[in-house]
């Protein structure tokens, strides 16, 4: 993508993709919260999975475009997304189909901040100096670090991990690969929960999301938190015993 191409655009033109995003996130949370829920997915269980049973690569298809757009658009049910894809195609093609699907939303969130806003930007903090400068040149040097740490740490809600990268100049590249490997020991927690989906609706119940809070779940996730950060905790110990 051309730089000068991009910025001899209008802004309204730049910045349209972000805005339509903005707006479908805010109409989609009033509009769909109610229909996005394990609700829904207990009182259409039977026909999904009939219809999976027969149409198998349909279904997948429709179900990784479906979660591409609550991803990209911010919509209400990316949780229930997520346990849906282990209750319909199992653990590993489940986790396969929400890493995928995740990813693409993820990048287009991204494409669409660094084609409008993110220039502006990082085209300012490219031209300023102090804080913005050394905040910019910080966050390059720790760039891979940062980008697994906020996929990693399950308080950093997605949209912010998709945004902000694209604010401050972040490679697509780095961004890319970092949320495809981030997001895979969440992934596999929620698509887990989906595979003994059935059984939870059997007794009545609802799926118990907080599991991803146990110890023995969050305990290794936390652990690779600490091995992304140590290099960035190394280096900044390095540098203030040379100064």
């Amino acid at each position: 993508m051309d730089t000068a191409d991009d910025t001899k655009r209008p802004a309204y033109i730049r910045h349209a993709p972000l805005a339509v995003i903005l707006i479908a996130a805010v109409v989609g949370y009033f509009t769909l919260r109610d229909y996005l829920t394990f609700d829904t997915l207990a009182n259409n269980r039977e026909a999904l999975l009939a219809f999976r049973d027969e149409n198998y690569v349909l279904l997948a298809g429709i179900f990784v475009a479906v979660y591409v757009a609550i991803v990209a658009f911010s919509l209400p049910g990316a949780a229930v997304a997520s346990v849906t894809g282990g209750f319909l195609f199992g653990l590993a093609l489940g986790t396969a189909f929400n890493v995928t699907a995740a990813v693409i939303g993820a990048s287009a969130i991204f494409l669409a901040a660094r084609w409008g806003l993110g220039r502006t930007l990082a085209a300012r903090m490219d031209a300023s100096e102090g804080t913005l400068k050394k905040f910019k040149t910080g966050l390059h040097e720790h760039e891979i670090n940062v980008l697994l740490l906020m996929r990693l740490v399950p308080v950093v809600p997605f949209f912010v991990a998709n945004l902000l990268p694209a604010l401050v100049g972040v490679r697509f590249v780095n961004f890319l690969w970092t949320t495809a490997v981030g997001i895979i020991p969440g992934a596999i927690v929620f698509t887990w929960i989906g595979v003994g989906l059935g059984e939870v609706f059997d007794r009545g119940e609802r799926p118990d999301l907080s599991l991803l809070w146990e110890p023995q779940v969050i305990g290794p996730i936390l652990g690779l938190c600490v091995l992304a950060a140590l290099p960035i905790v190394i280096k900044t110990v390095r540098g203030k015993k040379d100064i």
